[in-house]
């Protein structure tokens, strides 16, 4: 049913959320992405035309016609857990939702005017409720996030670039736009994980599910930490050149490494940010026309920072030393110039310990 209503609700309690804004549980990377996205040169223009010319009615039908709809009436407990996601989101109007018949486990948001939520049967007969319930979460925090648009964009686009290789020029503008997609889609699977904790509320079924979706339904010779230390492993391991293969690596993948998107759900599930949602601080949506965009790119600014000089990655550690170095050197520099140009005697004492000064203040 997608009339917007909230019966049925399973009994187990709970927290709920009302007027949860998105920003409660966007990760920063996942907004810097974005508005790197829109900066792109080409991207306004591709993406009004676009709008106006997706199939959408189209995709519809094809899953109207060639899907499972999740109702009352059919898989009717993931209509439950699509229900409880809305209502703990307090997500006004409960999107459509279709098992499709795909043995590779997978689920996606997409949509322009309305989202869609779309599960494999893989995925499906994978998990187990609780483990199902994060994840169908996961894609209400895309809906409430305004992700489905994008994604289907994405989408499109991926399918187009394959279509129009052979022409001169034209694939280079449409891979320039799909690679900025993904690197956003890829940084908006951080947040939706996020969103997923909040509707399932056990941590523990989230690692399960991303060590599922990893390594199959093998859990009896799979162990949480064990999985995590992976994550440790593969951010500190290898040098330089290993660095520049994490990165070809990701580049082709709409997802994150399923290790790192569970090192990332655990640190936040840690964090204050959190514990502060779960004891009814957050940002309400009311609000949101009231954000501050200068606040939101100094967050994001400062995650990027934290991340570069907390990283292990021998790539991350080399621009950290880097930026470092050249601050060093900035001030080196300055105090130089700043004694030579001052000529002998009591002036170019002064001038040295302005140039000293200025150093200090600066870094």
């Amino acid at each position: 049913m997608t009339d917007g209503s909230h019966e049925n609700v399973p009994s187990r309690q709970r927290r709920r959320f009302p007027g949860l804004s998105s920003r409660a549980y966007e990760h920063p990377a996942d907004r810097s992405a974005l508005v790197a996205l829109r900066r792109l040169s080409g991207f306004d223009t591709v993406f009004k035309a676009l709008s106006g010319l997706l199939p959408e009615r189209s995709l519809r039908l094809l899953f109207l016609s060639d899907s499972v709809r999740v109702s009352d009436a059919q898989f009717a407990h993931l209509n439950s857990m699509l229900r409880d996601a809305c209502y703990i989101l307090d997500l006004e109007k409960v999107p459509s939702m279709y098992v499709t018949q795909d043995p590779k486990p997978n689920a996606m948001c997409i949509g322009l005017d309305e989202p869609i939520i779309v599960v494999t049967t893989g995925l499906v007969e994978l998990l187990d409720e609780e483990e199902m319930r994060a994840v169908i979460g996961h894609e209400v925090g895309h809906a409430l996030s305004g992700h489905a648009v994008y994604r289907t964009v994405l989408l499109f686009l991926t399918g187009l670039a394959t279509k129009i290789a052979w022409i001169p020029l034209g694939n280079v503008a449409i891979m320039a736009i799909v690679t900025a997609l993904r690197e956003w889609f890829r940084k908006s699977e951080l947040s939706a994980d996020r969103a997923g904790l909040l509707v399932g509320q056990d941590l523990r079924a989230s690692m399960r599910g991303l060590m599922k979706i990893a390594g199959g339904n093998h859990l009896h010779e799979m162990n949480v930490d064990a999985f995590l230390e992976q994550a440790e492993e593969y951010e500190a391991g290898g040098d330089l050149r290993d660095s520049v293969l994490k990165i070809l690596n990701v580049l082709p993948r709409s997802h994150p490494f399923t290790t790192v998107r569970a090192a990332e759900l655990k640190k936040w599930a840690e964090s204050r940010d959190h514990q502060r949602i779960m004891d009814g601080h957050y940002p309400r949506r009311s609000e949101d026309k009231d954000a501050s965009v200068t606040d939101s790119f100094r967050e994001s600014a400062s995650h990027y920072a934290d991340s570069v000089r907390s990283s292990k990655d021998p790539l991350m550690k080399l621009v950290g030393d880097i930026a470092g170095g050249a601050g060093d050197l900035g001030g080196k520099l300055r105090d130089r110039f700043a004694g030579s140009s001052g000529g002998t005697g009591g002036g170019a004492g002064r001038a040295g310990e302005a140039g000293g000064e200025g150093r200090t203040a600066s870094d």
